[in-house]
């Protein structure tokens, strides 16, 4: 079947977990921002967690699915509707065959995914299906979703408008030794401040000027405890660069392979996802942690997301789906 593309959104693309095992010849990794969000929807519609969603930031796309399909909303909590009906996110939903499918604003977040089963059936490039910007590789040519274009998929549906009777809690990422969703923590970089604590004790604010590549903050700027000259050196998603105006820069999917600015921190990798929320403007704190804070961080999202995986296998299995009409909305608890 094909997708057909009717308004592309403000930046839609298609992204899976990235690209692996290239980073020595240049290559960078790319994937979904929000890869937390990209494994449960993949999880929803019963997707390996390496398919690929459309990632969608800030306002989504609308599109014509031309046979049933299968789909499944989850990040940040965005508009959708069918036919004049509102549809959830952080569930399962049957569409049917020529269902148009209207994405409006992200609410609560920068980044939204649209999981669809069976993926999106692009050529992988280097391994990956998902979309390098900067090298215009990937996915569709490389690019955003245009007016116009086709996604290819083999998504499986029941031909009827039909939402699960149960949801996801979209918070159930949140760390207990991290609540607020605002704060990220980050292990100690390779060049220390003039003040120690400068990085931690500011309350940093997401610059417009963010995109894919890095998360540019904006607040009062930083100074290195001593200027020495640096050669590039490797950097990777998370890594906290300190460009010469003194305002920190962390690094996201899209970044560069190499980079000459000092590093001041490495954000845990358990946090990256929350970097891809944050909307222009909204606030950053970034809380030291050890290494073994980190890894105690990782393991427990590794488990939450088994516990999910579990549970979503076995409320497909046994709990029947509920027809979506206008004025209703279904019942909706965890599963």
């Amino acid at each position: 079947m094909s997708i057909e593309v009717l308004v592309p959104g403000a930046c839609t693309t298609v992204q899976d977990l990235g690209r692996h095992g290239w980073r020595h010849l240049g290559v960078g990794q790319a994937g979904a921002l929000d890869a937390w969000a990209h494994r449960i929807g993949n999880l929803l519609v019963g997707n390996p967690a390496s398919a690929a969603t459309l990632e969608i930031a800030l306002t989504g796309p609308t599109l014509r699915f031309v046979r049933p399909a299968r789909i499944a909303l989850t990040g940040a909590q965005i508009e959708a509707r069918v036919d004049g009906l509102s549809l959830p996110c952080w569930s399962v939903v049957d569409l049917p065959a020529g269902s148009v499918l209207r994405l409006g604003r992200c609410s609560d977040g920068a980044r939204s995914h649209l999981a669809i089963r069976g993926g999106f059936d692009l050529p992988p490039v280097l391994g990956s299906r998902a979309t390098d910007l900067r090298g215009g590789f990937g996915g569709l040519d490389g690019r955003a979703l245009r007016t116009g274009d086709r996604l290819p998929a083999d998504a499986g549906g029941t031909g009827r408008l039909r939402v699960a009777p149960w949801w996801i809690d979209a918070h159930a990422d949140l760390d207990d030794a991290l609540p607020d969703p605002a704060g990220v923590r980050v292990l100690p970089g390779e060049d220390a401040l003039a003040e120690p604590t400068a990085l931690a004790a500011t309350q940093w604010r997401v610059s417009a000027s963010s995109d894919r590549q890095g998360l540019r903050l904006d607040g009062p700027p930083l100074a290195l405890a001593a200027q020495v000259e640096r050669i590039s050196a490797p950097v990777f998603p998370g890594t906290v660069q300190l460009p010469p105006d003194g305002r920190p820069i962390v690094l996201l999917a899209d970044a560069q392979t190499h980079g000459g600015y000092p590093v001041i921190g490495h954000v845990a990798r358990a946090d990256l996802s929350r970097l891809a929320q944050r909307r222009p403007g909204a606030p950053l704190r970034l809380v030291p942690c050890t290494r073994q804070e980190a890894a105690a961080a990782a393991c427990v999202q590794r488990h939450r997301l088994a516990r999910i995986g579990e549970a979503v296998a076995a409320r497909l299995r046994l709990a029947p789906f509920a027809a979506l009409r206008a004025g209703t909305a279904p019942t909706r608890e965890h599963p």
